[in-house]
């Protein structure tokens, strides 16, 4: 009888076993699927920018709307947050000293930043001088028939910080299963990613920071003060990532950073540059809060994003 159930246990097994190897076939024709969605966002990204672009221009006021593009019909309970009141406010006091209206809409991106908590952990306050500059965040899809990636480029006007007109970071995608854990696959993963080099004016380098340390002598017991220059919280760190080796094994503090590099870099990419009015209003942060439930879980409903968060 022992002999019996065992061999029924074999038979099971050996089909299981094929139940699994189809599933690793399913695994690769969903990446193969998710190829294709990245070829059409690379399509659909040509017709959204446009609409992005003509957005550039009435933030940084190289467009003026006409009358028409300003209409809109707000809800009798839509409202600007307390903080766009207070700027509003502001921005009037200001035009009544100076009889004059604003350009474009002052600290757009800057705004943006400091409205989304995942971006505003990221602020320092030396930063915001630098951020009002922001006039552009940009995303750029690799070519057709290259590897995946994306391109955040983010524009700056001329500021006294750096000199470069725009700052870019770069992630590299991959989207097949794992050999050794076909069954982990869960659509395309970020693989590495690369920013750029910041073109400082001197002494602006808000990435770095000088300390002085006193340091006594052993033997004449002077002392003597040692200036130092170290590592400074800022987020422009943002384009200086953690490289990932060769054989792509990091450390425990590297894998954190990276980890939520990556997830800042897919926010950017998928939530703030295509709703980023919402944001600068506050409109889309209430919207992401009711994506979640009281135990801070994603709602049941909400729709499965394309990339892994």
């Amino acid at each position: 009888m022992a002999q019996t159930d065992c061999s029924r246990c074999t038979v099971v097994k050996r089909r299981v076993n094929a139940l699994k190897n189809l599933q690793v076939k399913c695994a690769h024709i969903e990446a193969k699927f998710y190829e294709e969605v990245h070829e059409l966002e690379r399509k659909y990204a040509a017709l959204y920018q446009p609409l992005f672009d003509k957005r550039s221009d009435i933030v940084k006021a190289a467009y003026e709307p006409t009358d028409e593009e300003c209409e809109w019909k707000a809800d009798e309970e839509e409202e600007l947050t307390d903080e766009m009141k207070e700027k509003a406010k502001l921005e009037e006091e200001k035009k009544d000293e100076e009889k004059e209206d604003p350009k474009g809409i002052p600290e757009f991106w800057l705004t943006v930043f400091k409205n989304v908590d995942l971006l505003s952990d990221m602020l320092q306050e030396h930063d915001e001088p630098i951020l009002k500059h922001l006039q552009d965040i940009k995303v750029k899809f690799s070519d057709p028939g290259q590897p995946m990636s994306f391109t955040l480029e983010f524009h700056f006007e001329p500021n006294d910080f750096f000199t470069n007109t725009v700052l870019t970071k770069t992630y590299k995608m991959r989207s097949e299963p794992d050999e050794n854990d076909p069954f982990s696959f869960d659509g395309p993963e970020i693989m590495c990613c690369t920013g750029c080099t910041i073109d400082w004016t001197k002494g602006k380098n808000v990435t770095l920071k000088t300390i002085k340390k006193k340091q006594k002598h052993k033997g004449r017991g002077t002392v003597r003060t040692v200036t130092k220059t170290v590592p400074n919280d800022s987020f422009f760190n943002f384009f200086t990532p953690p490289e990932v080796p060769e054989n792509g094994e990091l450390d425990e503090d590297s894998e954190a950073v990276l980890a939520a590099d990556f997830e800042i870099g897919h926010f950017i990419r998928e939530r703030i540059v295509p709703r980023a009015v919402l944001y600068f209003t506050g409109e889309a942060i209430e919207d992401d809060d009711d994506d979640y439930d009281e135990e801070g879980e994603e709602a049941d409903d909400e729709v499965k994003h394309l990339w892994p968060q």
